[in-house]
């Protein structure tokens, strides 16, 4: 894997994306708006998703927030009344946002969302996607809908139910509050909280131990695990047998059988 930093293209100043060791790096950039989230970002987030899935040298993706400030602090309401007043508009804003979701939640490759301040709203969302979410001790978690009269849909609040279970659902929702990160992952929305000092070789730590594993090890985990969370009659069983099939029958069974019988590290290749 190349240990090089390389920037990728990106579509808007908003969204900045690199990879470099097998990680693909994904980070909002609206730090002056708490890294509030543009239609243009929504439309990026999707393109660099796309772009890391296809791109064998990235084995792992990490979200952030520049900054420090936040994640994210939901969507940009200050550009809606130019890019989401028609019922035209809000039907293209739509779908650039589940665009973005999908991309991030379908992704094979495992996703690492690290969380630096808030993390709210539509930005929460955006971590909710990840497979593992890393905050500092400052951190800060919330849905303010109740205190905006806004509604989710069953399909938007599936992911936070199934994380959290629906107790700890509904006090985040019922209250709208802004719960510390300690309390976070009390409730298991987050995985692990460290300092603010720790928290950017921790990271990379974690991303870079998850990239040396197996990725079609790895790949087949998070497809089991996500048809695991579908309702049973919904589930793909024959895609379940077939990825972990994919695993025996390729060569990196072979190399980490041969690694650990010569006690060295495995040379993973995807294959």
């Amino acid at each position: 894997m190349n240990d090089a930093l390389t920037a990728l293209p990106v579509s808007t100043d908003g969204i900045i994306a690199e990879r470099a060791g097998g990680v693909g790096y994904l980070k909002l950039n609206q730090p002056a708006k708490l890294n509030a989230i543009s239609y243009a970002m929504w439309v990026a987030i999707a393109e660099i998703m796309r772009a890391f899935r296809e791109d064998d040298s990235v084995r792992v993706v990490v979200l952030s927030g520049e900054g420090g400030r936040a994640f994210s602090a939901g969507a940009d309401i200050s550009e809606f009344s130019e890019v989401r007043n028609t019922e035209a508009q809000i039907e293209v804003y739509e779908t650039a946002g589940r665009a973005a979701y999908d991309a991030i939640t379908h992704c094979p490759k495992p996703v690492v969302a690290r969380i630096e301040g808030y993390c709210v709203g539509g930005g929460l969302a955006v971590a909710l996607c990840a497979d593992l979410r890393i905050a500092t001790d400052d951190s800060r978690f919330g849905i303010p809908a109740a205190r905006l009269g806004l509604g989710y849909s069953h399909k938007s609040l599936r992911p936070l139910v199934d994380l959290v279970g629906p107790t700890s659902a509904k006090e985040i929702l019922f209250s709208a509050k802004r719960f510390p990160a300690a309390q976070a992952q009390r409730m298991g929305l987050v995985n692990q909280v460290v300092s603010r000092e720790e928290i950017g070789a921790f990271v990379d730590d974690y991303a870079h131990t998850i990239a040396g594993n197996a990725p079609l090890t790895v790949a087949a985990c998070k497809t089991v695990i996500g048809e695991l969370l579908k309702d049973p009659e919904d589930r793909d069983t024959v895609l379940c047998d077939r990825v972990v099939d994919a695993c025996f029958a390729s060569e990196d069974y072979k190399e980490g059988r041969a690694a650990f019988m010569e006690k060295r590290r495995p040379r993973f290749t995807g294959r």
